[in-house]
């Protein structure tokens, strides 16, 4: 039985992983900073054989990681999925491209969006990557954007968004090429605008099929797929 481990679990396109995977008869470790959400509480409730086992973790904490990577000493993990994210204290939803303009920085917001989105799935890597190397798929994928796209920029404008999702591709660029040597295939996947708290009620992306798009690229990694940036659709994204 595979095994996937999933940050920011607890609602939008992580819950919706949690589903998929749990009705394809997946181990899964769900971790959110409120494992007791509702939907993800009820989730685990009603998996069978308790495929879902719901675990508290804020990877914006060091020591959060560490405590999480050492109750599952010995878990071998077949997919690290660096799915939570923020974009700080500002809607998208409601602001959309007028949020993070020039002019209008929050500096510490930007900080713990660092935090969150950069230095989290690096922090969960090398906590992890025992776990997965003990493991049969030996997959690290991190959920970015095509907003942190250096080269799809065309708009400009929410400064502190794209520049942590470019520096999470970044990371994911090094890893995978760092990692590929000890068979560990690493990645950055953008999963579409989708239809979430987070991308708001007009995105064109239903919360299925973006996960369903991005499990389908998981399940086709390649070693010869590592270290490359990867759309929900299959497409390979511009750095």
């Amino acid at each position: 039985m595979p095994t996937v481990l999933v940050t920011g679990a607890a609602r939008g396109l992580g819950l919706e992983f949690v589903r998929q995977y749990c009705a394809d008869g997946w181990r899964i470790h769900a971790c959110a900073r409120g494992p007791q959400a509702a939907e993800l509480a009820k989730l685990a409730a009603s998996s069978s054989g308790g495929l879902v086992t719901t675990h508290r973790l804020d990877v914006a904490d060091p020591a959060s990681i560490a405590a999480l990577a050492s109750e599952l000493a010995g878990t071998k993990i077949d997919v690290l999925l660096n799915n939570a994210g923020t974009m700080g204290a500002q809607s998208f939803a409601k602001g959309g491209t007028t949020i993070q303009r020039f002019g209008q920085s929050d500096y510490a917001d930007w900080e713990q969006m660092f935090r969150i989105n950069t230095l989290g799935p690096m922090r969960m890597a090398e906590a992890f990557v025992e776990h997965v190397a003990a493991s049969d798929r030996k997959v690290i994928a991190t959920l970015t954007s095509i907003v942190g796209s250096i080269a799809g920029n065309s708009f400009g404008g929410l400064y502190a968004y794209r520049s942590t999702k470019a520096a999470a591709n970044a990371v994911m660029r090094s890893m995978g090429l760092d990692l590929a040597r000890h068979g560990i295939v690493a990645v950055p996947i953008h999963p579409g605008w989708a239809r979430t708290e987070m991308g708001g009620p007009n995105a064109p992306v239903d919360p299925v099929d973006a996960v369903r798009g991005v499990r389908a690229v998981i399940e086709g990694l390649t070693k010869e797929k590592a270290a490359r940036f990867w759309q929900f659709d299959g497409a390979e994204a511009a750095w």
